[in-house]
C-alpha cells in the first residue's frame, strides 16, 4: 500500500472519453452527432479511406441523422506541422460546429488539431510541447469531436495527445492537453478488417509498447506533490488502474496480433485488438510512454529511404508503431533491473518464463519475448540498420531522443546520453 506524504504526489485521476464499442457501433455515430445537437460537422479522413465503402457508410449514417458534412481527406499518413496547418487553413473559414474522424491516429491528431487552431488561432509552435515549442495550453473547450477510429494502434481516440512531425528539425513531438480529449470515441472491429499486415502489425505492436511503458512507467507517488491540480501533467505516472489496463492489454495483443495479422478478417481477433487498443491508451494515456517512444521521434523524424509494404506512399516513411518497436527489445531490457517484477510479468503474458527474478534473466526474457513477435510479424524490420540507420546515425539519434524529456521522465530509471547510446547500438540489428 502507498500512503500519502506530504512532499510526493498522492492523486492520479482517470479522465478518458466516452465510448461505444462493439461490432456495428459505427452505425450509430450520427444517431450520437444529433444527441450532441450538431447541425454540421467536418467529417475528416484521408484518400485512402474515403474510397471504402465502410467509410461512405459511416458518413451516411451521420447525414441520415439530420447532420450534414464537409469531407476533408487530404491528410498525411504521418501527421506533420504543414500538414496540420495546411488543413487548419482549409477549415478556418468553414461553418461548423462539430467534428467526426473517421480514420487511424494520424486521421484524429490532425483532427485535435483543427479543432485547437480553428477555435485559438496561434502558431502552431505556441502549443507544441517544451522543448521544441514553448507549450501553451489550450486556452478553453473545444468543439465536439468524435473519433471513430480504422485501426486498432495508437488509441488517439481515447488521448489527450496529438503527435507530428515538426518538419524544419526533423523530429516529431506533440501537443498535450486534456482539452484535445475526444468528446466520444465510436469504435467498430467492422471497420478494421481492410488493414492490410504491416498496417496491422505496427499498429498491434503500437499498443503493445503503449501497454508496457505505462505499465513500467515511474509511478505516480514517486513525482514531487504539484502545487495546483492545474499543473498536474496528462502523463502522471503508473497507477492501480491503468495497471490492470496494461495487464489486459498485453494479454489480449499476445494471444490475437498474429492471428490479425495472418488473417485480417479474423473478426474475433480485430475484435480483441481493438480493445486492447483501447485499454492501453487508457493506460499509457495517463500513465504515459517513456524510452521506446522517445526514441521513436527521431528515428520516424529522420527517416532515410525506407518505405514500408502495404503502406500507400510515394514517399519515405517509418511508420508509428514500427518506429517504437525498434528500440523497444533493448529499451525494456536495459529497464529491467528498475522493475524487474513488472518485466517478468509481462514476459509471461508474452509466452516467455523468465530463468529467475534476476534482472538479467528478467531482461533477457523480455528481449526475447519482443523479438520472438517481431519475427513471427515478417513484415517488420528487425533493426535499425532494415530502415536504413547505420552506427554513425546514432549520434544524432540520441540527440533527437534527449528533446523528450517529457517522456524520458516517465522512465522508471534516470536517463541519460550513454544509456541511449547503449540503446540504439544494441538495436541496429537483432
Amino acid at each position: 500500500m502507498v500512503f500519502y506524504t506530504y512532499i510526493n504526489e498522492g492523486v492520479f485521476s482517470i479522465d478518458s472519453v466516452r465510448m461505444k464499442f462493439g461490432i456495428g457501433a459505427s452505425e450509430e455515430v450520427g444517431f450520437e452527432a444529433s444527441r450532441l445537437g450538431l447541425k454540421k460537422v467536418l467529417v475528416i479522413t484521408d484518400n485512402n479511406l474515403i474510397q471504402l465503402s465502410s467509410v461512405k457508410k459511416v458518413i451516411d449514417n451521420i447525414e441520415k441523422y439530420g447532420v450534414s458534412t464537409i469531407v476533408y481527406h487530404d491528410i498525411e499518413i504521418e501527421p506533420t506541422d504543414e500538414s496540420m496547418l495546411r488543413a487548419s487553413q482549409w477549415a478556418r473559414d468553414k461553418d461548423f460546429d462539430g467534428i467526426i474522424t473517421i480514420g487511424g491516429g494520424s486521421v484524429i491528431d490532425h483532427a485535435k488539431v483543427i479543432n485547437l487552431l480553428t477555435k485559438y488561432p496561434a502558431d502552431i509552435r505556441e502549443y507544441i510541447n517544451k522543448p521544441i515549442g514553448q507549450g501553451k495550453p489550450v486556452p478553453g473547450p473545444l468543439r465536439p469531436l468524435i473519433a471513430v477510429p480504422t485501426t486498432a494502434g495508437s488509441g488517439a481516440e481515447n488521448t489527450a495527445v496529438a503527435v507530428l512531425d515538426v518538419k524544419s528539425e526533423r523530429v516529431k513531438t506533440g501537443i498535450s492537453h486534456p482539452y484535445l480529449r475526444p468528446t466520444m470515441a465510436v469504435v467498430d472491429p467492422l471497420l478494421t478488417v481492410d488493414m492490410p499486415p504491416t498496417v496491422t502489425a505496427s499498429t498491434g505492436l503500437d499498443v503493445l509498447t503503449h501497454a508496457v511503458e505505462a505499465y513500467t512507467a515511474k509511478p505516480y507517488y514517486a513525482r514531487p506533490k504539484y502545487l495546483s491540480p492545474a499543473d498536474r501533467p496528462v502523463y502522471q505516472g503508473a497507477n492501480p488502474i491503468s495497471d490492470v489496463f496494461s495487464e489486459k492489454a498485453v494479454e489480449y495483443v499476445s494471444k490475437y496480433l498474429r492471428r490479425a495479422y495472418y488473417n485480417g478478417y479474423d473478426l474475433e481477433a480485430r475484435y480483441y485488438m481493438l480493445l486492447a487498443c483501447e485499454l492501453a491508451s487508457t493506460s499509457f494515456g495517463h500513465a504515459g510512454v517513456h524510452i521506446p517512444h522517445a526514441n521513436a521521434y527521431p528515428i520516424a523524424g529522420m527517416v532515410r529511404d525506407y518505405i514500408p509494404p502495404d503502406y500507400k506512399v510515394d514517399h519515405p516513411l517509418i511508420p508509428h508503431g514500427i518506429s517504437v518497436v525498434l528500440t523497444a527489445p533493448a529499451a525494456f531490457r536495459h529497464i529491467a533491473p528498475a522493475v524487474p517484477e513488472r518485466l517478468a510479468k509481462i514476459s509471461q503474458l508474452l509466452g516467455v518464463e523468465p530463468k529467475s527474478m534476476d534482472p538479467r534473466h528478467v531482461g533477457e526474457a523480455i528481449y526475447e519475448a519482443f523479438i520472438r513477435l517481431i519475427e513471427d510479424l515478417r513484415a517488420i524490420p528487425r533493426g535499425l540498420k532494415e530502415v536504413g540507420y547505420k552506427e554513425s546515425d546514432i549520434p544524432a539519434l540520441v540527440e533527437g531522443s534527449l528533446k523528450q524529456q517529457r517522456l524520458l521522465a516517465v522512465a522508471p530509471l534516470n536517463v541519460g546520453r550513454k544509456d541511449l547510446e547503449k540503446i540504439f547500438r544494441e538495436s541496429l540489428e537483432y
